[in-house]
């Protein structure tokens, strides 16, 4: 069944671009009908899903693919990807809706998103090295050509920075998958296997360095400060529907490369270096939220919360990787919230870019400073970025706030000192609070005097995803039930 979920996307997109009959109007009704087929079958999924047994995966598929090096084509998910899988196709049908109203080359657009949603599931699916670096690397193609493609402003040059940074991360990347198949006996790439006997354990120099250079290239993907800058560029140039996906899905890729690669394949070196990696989270949450602070460009400034959002799920599993008497708990939680907060970020990250594209869409422009009073022509914009917002920093009642409440439970319980950290959550309301003032409050003017309210396809789309945090944080059990089992055996695994 995961075959299927994964290589739908990819089998309709090859359908639209050999049909050239098909007219605009059916390519977008077949890419928004597609997407919700998508969303059915992982409904399905999480219906069927049992937390699997320790050192096994759940809807498993293995078949031989390169087997001079022991590499197959092996799938399967738990508690750590059914979420971020979930939310992949949650996020992949609000962008084609979004996009129904649009009339901008669709069949070109239609089949380059259904490809990337097809690498998207396919990474976080995957349980073989060379399978997981395949998707991630077509992920980096497929979204150069979106931004490329359809961005505006300086989009070639942003494309290209975007391309060439986390090009050079998956290099590196693959040296650190390189070296972790050198040291397994028997040779392998198997996640599974070397998840369960970790090829590095008694070496750590040499664990050490593939550590660094597995981080390096998932650090860049994140992104992590200093690793961020290709970010606000590429999200300022990118199409509104390229920006909620490059944040929502392909952000995720780096951080979920730390909880299934990193943390339980090279748990002694993750032990030694997390107290760097705690500080590079730290900077990350500060650093994100105060440039964010300083932006008079809306998109510019949610570029960077994501650096800030980034921030936390890496500190939560830093601090799970500091071993102490009786944290194991405290650890399982923080681990939790940084899944959580993957799910979190992508849904109302995703939503606050689709409304950045709405006022592009109207006029041209992400500057603060050439709207005001837009509450009295937009109202339900101004309604939707108020929830957008707030949810974004965390308020209780959304989703954010289930993920930051565990990151930092389980963080300081584990390590005091990342407190600090919490400044992060007050600069992000400020931010928040001084556009929503900027752009909604007083007289109107600019931009703002001839701005047309939201259309439905808009509304729809936004209020899937805000819908969404909404229901987690007001129910969040049904994902924690999920998300939980996984942050336990993970935990016990960096602790060997």
């Amino acid at each position: 069944m995961l075959s299927s979920i994964v290589f739908l996307p990819l089998a309709v997109a090859l359908l639209v671009l050999a049909v050239p009959q098909l007219s605009d109007g059916v390519v977008r009704w077949i890419w928004v009908g597609t997407a919700t087929v998508e969303v059915a079958l992982i409904v399905v999924l999480w219906a069927r899903y049992e937390p699997p047994a320790a050192g096994t995966l759940a809807f498993e598929e293995q078949v031989p693919w390169i087997p001079g090096v022991d590499s197959s084509y092996h799938v399967g998910v738990d508690g750590l990807s059914l979420p971020l899988v979930a939310m992949t196709a949650v996020l992949f049908l609000a962008c084609s809706i979004y996009a129904a109203c649009r009339h901008e080359r669709s069949r070109t657009q239609a089949a380059l998103f259904l490809f990337l949603q097809c690498v998207s599931l396919g990474l976080f699916v995957a349980a073989d090295l060379i399978v997981f670096f395949v998707f991630f690397d077509l992920s980096i193609v497929a979204m150069y050509f979106v931004i490329a493609g359809w961005g505006h402003g300086d989009a070639g040059r942003s494309a290209l920075k975007f391309f060439l940074y986390t090009f050079l991360g998956s290099l590196a990347l693959l040296v650190g998958f390189i070296g972790l198949y050198l040291a397994a006996e028997p040779h392998t790439f198997d996640m599974v296997a070397l998840a369960a006997s970790p090829p590095l354990a008694d070496r750590p120099l040499a664990g050490g360095l593939v550590l660094a250079a597995v981080v390096l290239g998932l650090a860049v993907k994140t992104p992590t400060v200093p690793f961020h800058t290709w970010l606000p560029p590429a999200h300022t140039d990118a199409p509104a529907i390229g920006s909620a996906v490059l944040a929502g899905v392909l952000l995720k890729m780096g951080t979920y490369g730390f909880v299934r690669i990193a943390m339980p394949m090279l748990p002694q070196s993750w032990r030694d270096w997390a107290p760097v990696i705690i500080g590079i989270g730290v900077v990350s949450v500060l650093y994100g939220a105060l440039v964010a602070l300083a932006q008079t460009d809306l998109k510019r400034m949610v570029a960077y919360t994501s650096v800030n959002h980034m921030g936390y799920v890496v500190l939560a599993v830093g601090a799970a990787g500091v071993l102490a008497v009786d944290t194991v708990h405290a650890r399982s939680v923080a681990v939790t919230g940084a899944v959580t907060q993957m799910v979190s970020h992508g849904l109302i990250t995703g939503a606050l870019f689709l409304l950045a594209g709405v006022l592009h869409d109207r006029a041209g422009s992400y500057d603060l400073g050439a709207y005001g009073g837009l509450a009295g022509p937009a109202p339900k914009l101004a309604a939707l970025f108020a929830v957008g917002g707030f949810a974004s920093l965390g308020l209780p009642g959304f989703s954010g706030f289930i993920a930051e409440f565990q990151i930092f439970t389980g963080s300081i319980a584990a390590v005091p000192v990342t407190a600090v950290a919490l400044l992060g959550i007050l600069i992000t309301a400020a931010l928040f609070l001084r556009a929503l003032q900027r752009l909604f409050t007083g007289p109107t003017r600019g931009h703002s005097l001839e701005f047309t309210d939201m259309r439905p396809a808009e509304m729809c789309s936004v209020v899937l995803l805000l819908a969404l945090s909404v229901g987690i944080g007001l129910f969040p059990r049904p994902l924690l039930e999920i998300i939980e089992p996984a942050a336990d055996a993970l935990v016990g695994l960096v602790g060997r």
